[in-house]
């Protein structure tokens, strides 16, 4: 008599053939939607206020930052960064105007300047900044914060 073996029904395993394709694809997204940062800070990294009512920012495309900070070395006193640059309060104007000469028409209306300022820097900086902002007509403005409470902002 012969002897007949019983014939095993199961799941066939899971072909990987594809698997390379897929992490290679993954790979590929990721490196195209990345955004790298445009600036290097050459100040303190900016220690943003806390504020209760915060908004997101609709097209981060249109918006020019304004950095105010301590100079990382500890020198006393406030120091500007526009773009890559130490520069002063009169060098704002130069700033908006080179930053809307990248931009087409129809997008300057929608341009934003966003003051990114430490904490701790003088009103007196910020209000400067602004007053040169006012002069070019650069009106749509934007504090940039970190959520929380505003009391959280005193210090004891």
């Amino acid at each position: 008599m012969a002897k007949f073996g019983k014939k095993k029904k199961g799941t066939p395993g899971i072909s990987t053939a594809s698997l390379p394709d897929i992490v290679f694809m993954l790979l590929f997204f990721f490196m195209v939607t990345t955004v790298m940062r445009e600036t290097s800070l050459k100040i303190q990294q900016p220690v943003l206020p806390k504020a209760t009512e915060v908004k997101k920012l609709e097209k981060k495309s249109l918006v020019s930052y304004i950095y105010v900070g301590k100079a990382k070395d500890g020198s006393p006193g406030d120091l500007i960064q526009l773009n890559d640059r130490i520069s002063k309060v009169s060098d704002v104007p130069a700033f908006i105007f080179e930053e809307r000469r990248k931009r087409t028409q129809k997008d300057i209306p929608l341009m934003t300047t966003s003051i990114k300022a430490d904490m701790d820097a003088n009103v007196g900086t910020i209000t400067d900044i602004k007053i040169e902002l006012r002069d070019v007509n650069a009106l749509k403005l934007n504090y940039s914060t970190r959520k929380g409470s505003a009391l959280d902002n005193i210090k004891n």
